[in-house]
């Protein structure tokens, strides 16, 4: 890899994350076109459906014949294959652009290389790998989804600095319950917006009765999904109300109502009812989920180790007893100051 190209790949990849609130469950993508050391055309994936970031970066170049003596960089490997858009690597040959720098292979079954084969087949130079690493990092959902066949999971919880996640039932104190401050509650309504979905059980959905979802920030609503065995949430509660699509997973009914999914699954064992729940959810293209408690639902995604990204708030405040925070293992990887709280991100170990 050269100065140059990663220069150029650097700036594909601030392009692509233009994307991250549309373009799921398509990949975040940027694309950069480059003639003479000079940049003549940038592009990135807008929105689901629409074009993609090689069409938009040519549709910019003002003199396509510059196209024929050009690079284009691109984060991830060109589509080859019929989609909501024609293939972008039969765009490139048809602009007879001869370099093409590509960071990921597309793991899509149907791309999978083919778009690099097509490409070399026609003499293009193509060059894989620049910033592959940095380029993961920013599809790890769209990876993880399409390798392991289930969204991307992040577990998300608070706890205090005794390490509670709740109070019990029976503190005087319960009507103050809140653990983070309003800045690290308005970051959580971010998280939410660049997700495909929520989830919780159904304790969590009776206690706290919440909406799960971004009314503290400008963006989308996640679909909202809950494990709810008997069917114990009562309609008026407003995890059920018509504000997102909501997923619930029950043992008693499959049915569809209006923005309401009832879905049927194995109560027999925690492993069978998550299996279950993320089969279903990666056949309605889920691409990740937010895993935002209870305690019990977020052990049974640790125990399982059914996750790829864990984000913990640890605040000031102290409960003396109540409902203890999961018990977990794994490798830290960030930790920032929010106010007087601290997140602290993990991975696996």
């Amino acid at each position: 890899m050269n100065k140059t190209d990663y220069f150029y790949m650097q700036r594909a990849l601030f392009l692509a994350q233009k994307g991250r609130f549309s373009v799921s469950p398509n990949p975040r993508v940027g694309a950069v076109i480059v003639h003479d050391n000079k940049i003549i055309g940038e592009g990135y994936h807008r929105q689901y459906g629409e074009a993609h970031a090689e069409v938009n970066a040519i549709n910019c170049v003002k003199d396509k014949t510059l196209l024929k003596k050009a690079s284009i960089y691109v984060t991830l490997e060109p589509c080859s294959h019929y989609g909501n858009t024609p293939p972008c690597a039969d765009l490139i040959l048809q602009h007879n652009i001869p370099r093409v720098v590509i960071a990921n292979k597309d793991p899509f079954e149907k791309v999978n290389g083919s778009g690099i084969e097509r490409l070399s087949a026609k003499g293009v130079e193509v060059i894989s790998g620049v910033l592959k690493e940095e380029a993961a990092k920013i599809n790890r959902r769209f990876f993880t989804f399409h390798q392991k066949k289930r969204p991307y999971i992040i577990l998300k919880w608070a706890e205090t600095a005794d390490g509670f996640i709740g109070r019990s039932s029976d503190d005087p104190n319960k009507a103050d319950s809140w653990i983070t401050s309003a800045a690290s509650k308005q970051l959580v309504h971010l998280w939410r917006a660049e997700e495909d979905g929520i989830l919780v059980g159904k304790n969590t959905a009776l206690i706290d009765n919440p909406t799960l979802s971004t009314r503290e920030v400008v963006g989308k609503n996640p679909s909202r999904i809950l494990i709810d065995r008997n069917l114990e949430v009562a309609n008026d509660f407003k995890i059920l109300n018509d504000e997102a699509t909501t997923f619930i997973f029950n043992a008693i009914k499959n049915e569809k109502k209006q923005l309401l999914n009832y879905f049927k699954i194995d109560f027999s064992s925690n492993e069978k009812v998550l299996v279950d729940i993320l089969s279903e959810l990666h056949h309605q293209n889920i691409q990740s989920i937010i895993v935002e408690g209870g305690s019990e639902t977020l052990q049974s995604f640790i125990d399982l180790k059914l996750w790829d990204e864990a984000r913990v708030f640890s605040a000031e405040k102290k409960f003396y007893k109540g409902i203890k925070a999961p018990d977990f293992r794994g490798n830290k990887i960030s930790t920032i100051s929010i106010q007087k709280d601290v997140l602290s991100i993990y991975h696996p170990s």
